[in-house]
């Protein structure tokens, strides 16, 4: 599942970070429901800090469309994180009409699955 949420090194450096998901099982464990407004993990290795305002560039499944989405870090999982848990950062979408769009999509694309128990990067 990993694989398939892989940020671009290039877009990394530059400060937007690019994101393609290409299952629904890894857009459940990347999605972050729990967040007002919604809300994304991406991997990096990164440094980054609370409230840190990040561009995402994010691929969903087989829709050939980028979503452009400004949004702030909410939630950080450091290097050796317990359980294994992969490295990397929580983005609260902004609440516009970028960051909407992205959390309808995503929902409407995660559909029953929002209600699914199954652990996820974050919870």
């Amino acid at each position: 599942m990993a694989e398939d949420l892989k940020p671009s090194a290039a877009a990394a450096r530059s400060g937007v970070l690019s994101l393609s998901i290409k299952e629904k099982a890894a857009l459940h464990a990347a999605y972050m429901s729990f967040v007002q407004g919604g809300g994304i993990f991406i991997p990096t290795s990164r440094a980054y800090k609370i409230g840190d305002e990040v561009f995402m560039l994010l691929t969903l499944m087989e829709d050939p469309a980028r979503l452009a989405v400004a949004g702030k870090v909410v939630w950080i999982t450091p290097a050796g994180a317990q359980n294994n848990r992969t490295q990397g950062i929580g983005v609260q979408f902004t609440q516009n009409e970028n960051g909407i769009t992205a959390r309808n999509k995503i929902e409407g694309l995660l559909g029953s699955a929002l209600q699914s128990n199954r652990p996820t990067h974050t919870l």
